[in-house]
């Protein structure tokens, strides 16, 4: 048997190819647009991917089973449950794929979405223990998939948390030696509680899960469903794709690259000008109105934060880095990027006066400003698990990141603002948010809030 799991940092994301090296038959499950890396290692282990199973309609990412179904000719498969606008392959719980001796079996684990399902991996068809079991969202290492999210439409939470119970109920039922693969790892607004582990078994997931353990329906939904992350925005939008025909990647195409003035004609148009430099570099100076995502994090996510779907973006990225950010940008689904800024020095050279420093405040500035006689609006932009153990700066608004695009009239703007996440990264994503939707003094907090509970631990 082959076995490959595919893991991106970015998106907290898995995939896998399984094949049969006899037969030379593959499958690849939960795959993501830039589909080139399955293909290299099908050529190079002699396999032809014959099928494409998405485990369910995906939220986080847009999935690349239009790719490798135009490049290879292979199915794509989905739960029986599943309706898209391209044909698909219905996959009905206890069906069998062969890919010789080598065997897929399907497991019906809905909750997550109404369509989800499970694809247990035996090396040998007669196995009585399989090799493992994909579980798309609806196991987690250290948790499970959430059922609240706003892709399973005309679907409650009450129901799906009640179909999520049962399935993890069943899951739980394999033997302890099955190794668990699943779609997403620590990071994932799929969940609240992912582990940095790429894998486990069901045995250790009986033992330490806290969703596994014995509980009534009611009481499974209220421990899954509390402090869930919010949901970025561009969620929904991808869900829905995701259903969709639509226009496949070719991650082949470069960016195209503007001069300055190219740049600033685009922003008059209404372009989003999508700053991938890290905070520093963004924080020396920067285009009026840009929005700074830096690229070493959560770019892609983030970015589908702040960013709307149907956006034309005009990127400045750090050096030599402007087609990852693209190919990143496009495996959420966002593919109006008209180009890149080329040498965003000169660049701001040629145009000083379009070009803006922003503020950043240390934790003992803050303490300052919070004691003068004007005080700053302080915003916390963290998620509701970090804020309700980690605690607040007292009299901190608290916006999550992914809800502060509809919430930014909730921000005064008769005052200066000052904006703190848990380190650093989300807070200068907020700030430059808040700039570019008129409010005119905003900082934010270096090194987030460790940094402010440093301070505040000091003796008086």
């Amino acid at each position: 048997m082959f076995f490959a799991q595919y893991y991106l940092d970015c998106l907290s994301q898995a995939s896998y190819m399984i094949g049969d090296e006899t037969t030379g038959q593959a499958v690849v499950v939960d795959p993501r647009r830039d589909v080139g890396e399955y293909l290299a290692d099908a050529r190079h282990h002699d396999l032809e991917i014959v099928g494409v199973i998405n485990t369910h309609f995906h939220a986080d990412f847009l999935a690349g089973h239009l790719e490798l179904a135009r490049a290879t000719g292979a199915w794509i498969g989905y739960g029986r449950r599943a309706e898209a606008d391209y044909p698909v392959r219905h996959l009905s719980d206890g069906d069998h794929l062969s890919l010789g001796e080598v065997e897929l079996e399907v497991l019906e684990t809905p909750g997550h979405t109404p369509e989800s399902i499970s694809v247990l991996v035996r090396e040998h068809a007669g196995d009585a223990v399989p090799y493992g079991v994909l579980t798309g969202d609806a196991l987690f290492i250290g948790d499970v998939g959430r059922p609240d999210l706003l892709a399973s439409i005309g679907w409650s939470s009450e129901d799906l948390g009640r179909m999520l119970h049962a399935s993890i109920a069943r899951l739980m039922d394999l033997p302890d030696e099955v190794r668990v693969f699943p779609a997403h790892g620590a990071g994932s607004a799929c969940g609240k509680n992912l582990s940095t582990e790429r894998w486990s078994t069901i045995g250790a997931q009986r033992a330490t899960n806290y969703a596994c353990q014995p509980m009534t329906d009611a009481q499974f939904l209220a421990v899954v469903t509390a402090d869930q992350p919010a949901a970025p925005a561009y969620f929904l939008h991808d869900a829905v794709l995701n259903r969709r025909e639509h226009p496949v990647l070719d991650a082949s195409v470069a960016p195209v690259p503007l001069e300055i003035e190219e740049v600033l004609e685009r922003r008059r148009a209404g372009a989003v000008v999508l700053d991938a430099r890290e905070p520093a570099e963004f924080a020396a100076g920067h285009l009026v109105g840009s929005l700074n995502v830096p690229a070493d994090g959560r770019f892609a996510e983030t970015a589908g934060s702040v960013v709307g779907p149907t956006d034309e973006i005009v990127v400045i990225a750090p050096q030599d880095r402007e087609e990852e950010i693209v190919v990143r940008l496009a495996r959420i689904g966002f593919d109006r990027v008209t180009g890149y800024l080329r040498e965003p020095e000169s660049g701001f050279v040629a145009r000083p006066d379009e070009v803006r420093p922003s503020s950043r405040l240390t934790a003992t500035e803050l303490e300052h400003a919070l004691a003068a006689a004007t005080a700053p609006t302080v915003l916390d932009v963290r998620n509701p698990g970090e804020t309700a153990v980690g605690g607040t700066i007292p009299g901190a608004l608290l916006i999550p990141l992914a809800t502060l695009p509809g919430r930014v009239t909730e921000v005064p703007v008769d005052r200066p603002v000052v904006v703190y996440c848990a380190g650093g990264y989300r807070s200068s994503v907020a700030a430059s948010l808040l700039r570019r939707t008129g409010h005119a003094d905003v900082s934010d907090l270096l090194g987030g809030y460790a940094a402010w509970a440093v301070l505040a631990a000091q003796p008086a």
